[in-house]
Parts: C-alpha cells; sequence; structure tokens
C-alpha cells in the first residue's frame, strides 16, 4: 500500500522513522514536487519533529508486516469454514436480545442487540453459516423461544439459571451474561431444562392454572387477620359460608371487620373457579395414554396422576430411577474427603463412614408433595406397603426413614411401570435399602 511518510533527510537513517501522514496539504504537494524531479524546497520550510532537524515528506512503498497475533487470527479465519461450530449465547429481556456469537475457538465473532421478535431472531439466525449452537436462561420467553429456534439450529439449550449463578462469575452486564452463557455453552458446563412437546401442553397450561396458589393465599390472608387479634382459628371452620357471621363478629374493629369481608367474597369467587381448573385438568389428563397405568399405583389418585403426567411429560428423560429421585427430591446428598490411602504400596480405600447431608435442595416441590402424600395414603390403605412400613420399623427404622423409603421405592416403581407399560404387581414391592 502507499503511505505518505516523513523520514530523516539523512540517507543513512531512511526507514528508521516513519510518520504517517495526510494525503493533502503540505505532504502532497511535497508528492507532487518529488514526482515531477523538482529539487526540494528551501530546509526552513521542511516539517519538524524536533527544533533544529528538519524532515523532508517523501512518497514510499511500505509493506507493513503484521503481527503475530494477526497472522495467527487470519490463519484462523482461513481454516474456518462454512460447517464450523457456533456457540450463540442470548441474554433475553422484554425488548431486546444481546447476542454473543463464539468461534470454535472460543473467540468473539459477533456482538449484537436485535429486538425480542421472532422474525428478526430467525432472521439473524439464517444468516450465520456452520452448525449453531443456541443457548438461553430459562424465563418467561423460554417456552416461545424454545418452539421458535428449534428448526433453525441443531442444538438448543434452555439452561437452569440457579446452577449458573453457582458457576464462577465476575461483573454482571447483559453483554458479559450473554458471552458467559457462550462460554459455558462451549465448555458444556450447563445444565439444561427440559422443554416437552406440544402435545402436552395443553395439561401443562390446565397443571398450572390450577396450582396457582391464590386460593391459598387468601386463606392464609384470611387466618392472619384473625390470629393478629388473638383468635384462634384452627381447622377449615374459619372457611365455611355458614359460620362466617359468627367469625364475623368476632372483629370488634369496623376496618378488620370490613377488610374480611372482602376476604371472604374474594375465596367466594375463587373456589369456584379453581374446581373448574380442577374438572378441566381430570379430564384433559384421561385422554392421555399413561393415565391407566399410572392410575393402578398404590397412592396414586386422579389429581396426583394428572399432575404426575403434566410435569414429568415422559420418563424416557431420565435414564434412572437415580436422577428421578433427585428431580422429586428424594436424593441423599453425601459429603467425602480423604477417601483413599497408600497400604503397602497400593491404593486402596478409606474405610471411613460417607456422611449424609439430608436430601437434595433443588427439586420440583410439586413433584415431592405428590410422591410424599401417595406414598401416607399407600402406607395407610395398601396392605402391601403397610406390611412393608411395619417391618421397617420393627428393625429399629424410624418412622421418618420408613416412610422416606417407601416414598422412593413409589417413586421407582412409578417410573418403570410408565416406561414399560406394564400392570402394577404387588410382588414388585420389595425390601431394598434406601
Amino acid at each position: 500500500m502507499f503511505v505518505y511518510a516523513t523520514t530523516k533527510w539523512s540517507p543513512m537513517v531512511l526507514g528508521r522513522q516513519l510518520f504517517v501522514g495526510q494525503q493533502d496539504g503540505k505532504f502532497a504537494n511535497n508528492k507532487q514536487e518529488d514526482t515531477a524531479g523538482r529539487a526540494p524546497p528551501h530546509p526552513a520550510s521542511w516539517p519538524r519533529i524536533m527544533k533544529g532537524r528538519p524532515l523532508r515528506s517523501l512518497v514510499v512503498e511500505l509493506t507493513i508486516p503484521k503481527e503475530p497475533q494477526q497472522r495467527a487470527e487470519s490463519a484462523e479465519r482461513e481454516k474456518e469454514g462454512p460447517m464450523s461450530i457456533k456457540y450463540i449465547g442470548m441474554d433475553v429481556h422484554q425488548a431486546t436480545i444481546v447476542l454473543v456469537v463464539l468461534n470454535e475457538a472460543g473467540k468473539c465473532v459477533m456482538q449484537t442487540i436485535i429486538e425480542t421478535k421472532g422474525s428478526t431472531i430467525v432472521q439473524f439466525l439464517r444468516g450465520l453459516q456452520g452448525s449453531l449452537y443456541v443457548t438461553f436462561e430459562e424465563g418467561t420467553y423460554a417456552a416461545w423461544l424454545y418452539d421458535l429456534l428449534t428448526p433453525y439450529v441443531d442444538k438448543l439449550v434452555v439452561c437452569d439459571p440457579r446452577k449458573n449463578k453457582l458457576l464462577p462469575s465476575g461483573h454482571k452486564s447483559d453483554k458479559v451474561d450473554a458471552r458467559k452463557l457462550a462460554e459455558w455453552l462451549q465448555k458444556g458446563e450447563l445444565s439444561p431444562v427440559y422443554h416437552g412437546s406440544r402435545s402436552l401442553r395443553t395439561l401443562k397450561e390446565l397443571a398450572h392454572l390450577y396450582l396457582v396458589q391464590d386460593t391459598t393465599r387468601v386463606m392464609n390472608r384470611l387466618k392472619a387477620l384473625f390470629r393478629a387479634r388473638g383468635i384462634s382459628c384452627s381447622g377449615r371452620a374459619v372457611y365455611h359460608a355458614r359460620q362466617r357471621d359468627l367469625w364475623l363478629k368476632l372483629l370488634t374493629e369496623g376496618g378488620a371487620r370490613q377488610r374480611a369481608e372482602l376476604l371472604y367474597q374474594q375465596l367466594e369467587l375463587l373456589q369456584p373457579l379453581r374446581k373448574t381448573a380442577h374438572q378441566a385438568l381430570l379430564v384433559e389428563s384421561r385422554r392421555q395414554p399413561a393415565h391407566r397405568i399410572l392410575r393402578q399405583i398404590p397412592g396414586l389418585g386422579p389429581t396426583r396422576v394428572a399432575l404426575l403426567q403434566a410435569i414429568v411429560q415422559t420418563p424416557y428423560r431420565f435414564r434412572s430411577k437415580r436422577p428421578f429421585w433427585s428431580y422429586v427430591g428424594l436424593a441423599v446428598v453425601t459429603q467425602a474427603s480423604a477417601e483413599y490411602r497408600v497400604v503397602d504400596g497400593r491404593v486402596c480405600r478409606s474405610s471411613k463412614i460417607v456422611a449424609t447431608r439430608g436430601l437434595n435442595r433443588s427439586h420440583n416441590h410439586v413433584l415431592k408433595e405428590v410422591f410424599k402424600s401417595a406414598a401416607t395414603g399407600a402406607i395407610q390403605r395398601d396392605p402391601v406397603f403397610k406390611l412393608g412400613y411395619f417391618r421397617l420399623t420393627q428393625r429399629g427404622v424410624s418412622p421418618e426413614m420408613a416412610r422416606l423409603t417407601l416414598t422412593r421405592k413409589l417413586a421407582a416403581l412409578t417410573l418403570t411401570l410408565w416406561k414399560k407399560g406394564a400392570r402394577y404387581d404387588p410382588e414388585h414391592v420389595k425390601p431394598q435399602a434406601a
């Protein structure tokens, strides 16, 4: 390339000090004079960079060598073909989405902000070449983005934001978050969140409508109103419509009585809606092929089966019973250290007892309640589970651990029968270690 440069007049130091000039002004005039073969101007008019050291302007053709880092980047771009993998991290918000694209080497090749709009997102992905690996966090837009992007990407990971907080982190911003998601996707450090097929979407929405705790919230507020004035209100009698006037007479303050009346009115409106959602949930659950299989299991009634199908959706997402226990919240957390020692030059496992730290805390709370209540009902009504509970307590196992053991057994039995499509056999309930 051609640049205008100033060098010292002495030919001995020509090319040692170069200063890029401009194409107009005094440098351009010097270029015309040199090319015309005219004599150089008077030294007084020469440009100076230091007092007493005149410089002349001339045109030289420079081939600026690339730095080693630039050469490496150019080589990587040449090697990067159209079928390379692009790791895309998306930080999704209501109005905008921040995207960061990394190549296979982990270097950022693109960073942009687009509108949270379906056509804009699809147009951006179509403009990228190679295999597209995309990730974003579970949130309000997760289900919509999952259905939208699945046909256009090779791999889509909806990650768990709760576990992302446990990963190393530094500064917090939208661009930093998108960059970290892309890096964690490349390293395989993200924990995916399951998104099922659309066939069970109706059942899932009805279960969400049934589980909305608006009714429970109003009932708790009503009891708190009485307890704040020293009035005992245990049980469910305070909610009955026939005894409502008696409870209102116990409130002597006018403001408290008026607030209780409004809460009662709100409860009257919510209870019929909850019953309607419950009936719709049961009707949709009976349409599923797994409904008959799950209804055979002791303790699993129509409502529990409906919630189980809506949350789990398919049993094949769990390789064995242990991941299922972890998802339900029945996995035992253990901690160990200094597990091995050297004996006669051989590495042997230490005889130290592994410490237990209770059950895992990261789980689906609704599903845990389903299996705990199902196991409690099975112990009370089913003779096989009742006998298993009696044998465990006779061996010195505490009642809490006995119920936990049977709850884990019930969860494992449910997963097995659901996968195989088999009928329930009481012989399946055999004593086993927790």
